[in-house]
């Protein structure tokens, strides 16, 4: 294990990426102040966040029909925001 034994339990993953893929994701890590094992943590808990949201959405629309045009372009500006 290690130094984060005493906090949480951690298991070591590894994982390729595309060389730019990488870079990038270093970049990023680094830009948001975090180690590139805590940025990308991050962007896996948001992916599972929102497959969640998927079903939420697919049932949402199952009962009261597709979002329409309008509702999804407010819905992208409130997210930028």
């Amino acid at each position: 294990m290690t130094k984060y034994d005493s906090i949480m339990p951690v298991e070591r993953l590894t994982v390729s990426l595309e060389a730019e893929l990488a870079a990038a994701v270093r970049e990023a890590a680094d830009a948001d102040s975090q180690n590139t094992s805590a940025w990308l943590a991050d962007a896996a808990r948001r992916q599972l966040a929102s497959r969640g949201l998927t079903e939420v959405i697919a049932e949402w629309e199952e009962t009261h029909g597709a979002f329409t045009h309008a509702e999804l372009e407010a819905a992208r500006e409130r997210l930028l925001r």
